[in-house]
């Protein structure tokens, strides 16, 4: 349907030309032909076109959309916290890898055992310590981090932190050490334990002199025998804790409780297979007030030590750990005959680990 029309008179239309061509002022102006587009548009088409450069912000999800990704956010956050070891094993700390960043040092005792992921890798002379929780705890010394010093005791903060740094030299010349490792006699540790301390002195003496059940020198010291095994490479992993407190007469006792991790393989020429022996100790030492004890600067006595081993052969007297290897376990069906135990389960006191009576009863090792 058209639009109504009112048509302009021949004498306006005329004026309207001469008016234009003199350029009488006042003269109106033909519309343009973007003008005339502009003026016809219908009513409906509202406001004026958005510019190429205006932005339009997105909209704000919905307050709902926000509750969930918080929601799920909350529940990552916790499971990571309750089970870190599993998410380590998603992320291939626990699968054996050699390139695993090692966990922090430990500031209390742990909830439970670390997670079996990747158990059944087999190690080898390039990852020694492939399939096992220890691939992703720390090197050496250099893993077994000290509390900070404080006045405790007779001591001042600067001794009891000389004490501290002491105590953890004795469980590196006592367990790290490459020669006494190799089955030589651990002079440097020695020397830390009190002089004065009759019963002990008698008892390092006849360990190394003539080493049997009650003189055990793996009682207190990490050996192998060099003509049987040999540790592959030059790192033992380690983890546990050392705390202190104030003892018997103002002593300063450190306790030790640390968990070694010892990768062999056979002495022979060309041998490929590696085996774990790992080794729990837990050792209390006495930093003694000498206006009260009897005792020799820097030096310790001992107030307690004992050891859960696996894989270091069951009732061994030799002085030495012996390890078995796969083709060993097979045709003694086992290692022992006891509870099953798991040496990387760092969550249980000492206590529940040993025999009742101080026995030398042998577990069997869920894993090595």
């Amino acid at each position: 349907m058209g639009k109504d029309e009112t048509p302009i008179p021949d004498e306006e239309w005329e004026r309207f030309l001469r008016d234009a061509e003199a350029g009488t002022p006042g003269a109106p102006e033909e519309p343009s032909a973007r003008a005339r587009m502009v003026a016809s548009r219908p009513a409906e088409e509202p406001g004026p076109p958005e510019g190429w450069r205006t932005h339009r912000p997105p909209a704000r999800p919905g307050g709902r959309a926000r509750y969930f990704v918080a929601f799920f956010v909350l529940v990552a956050l916790l499971f990571v916290a309750l089970d870190p070891g599993r998410v380590t094993g998603w992320f291939g700390g626990d699968s054996g890898s050699g390139d695993a960043a090692p966990l922090a040092a430990e500031s209390e005792r742990p909830a439970g055992p670390p997670a079996t992921e990747g158990a059944a890798e087999r190690p080898t002379l390039d990852d020694p310590f492939r399939g096992s929780p220890a691939v992703a705890w720390g090197d050496g010394v250099a893993a077994l981090s000290l509390p900070e010093a404080r006045a405790t005791g007779w001591m001042s903060k600067a001794q009891v932190a000389q004490a501290l740094g002491r105590s953890r030299a004795f469980l590196a010349s006592s367990n790290l050490d490459a020669g006494a490792l190799r089955g030589e006699r651990p002079e440097k540790a020695i020397a830390l334990i009190n002089p004065h301390q009759k019963d002990v002195q008698d008892y390092v003496a006849a360990a190394f002199r003539a080493p049997g059940a009650e003189n055990d020198p793996l009682k207190l010291f990490s050996r192998f025998a060099p003509s049987k095994v040999r540790i592959v490479g030059d790192v033992v992993k380690t983890r546990g804790r050392i705390t202190y407190r104030e003892g018997k007469r103002g002593a300063v006792e450190v306790t030790a409780d640390v968990t070694f991790v010892y990768p062999v393989v056979r002495a022979a020429e060309g041998s490929d297979e590696v085996a774990r022996t790992i080794v729990r100790r837990e050792v209390v030492m006495g930093w003694d007030d000498p206006a009260k004890i009897i005792t020799e600067q820097g030096t310790f006595s001992l107030v307690s030590y004992r050891s859960d081993t696996a894989n270091g052969g069951c009732d061994n007297h030799t002085g030495y750990f012996v390890p078995k290897f796969a083709a060993d376990r097979a045709v003694s069906g086992g290692s022992g005959e006891g509870d099953a135990v798991d040496p990387y389960d760092w969550s249980a006191p000492m206590d529940t680990l040993l025999p009742e009576g101080g026995g030398t009863g042998c577990g069997i090792a869920t894993r090595l």
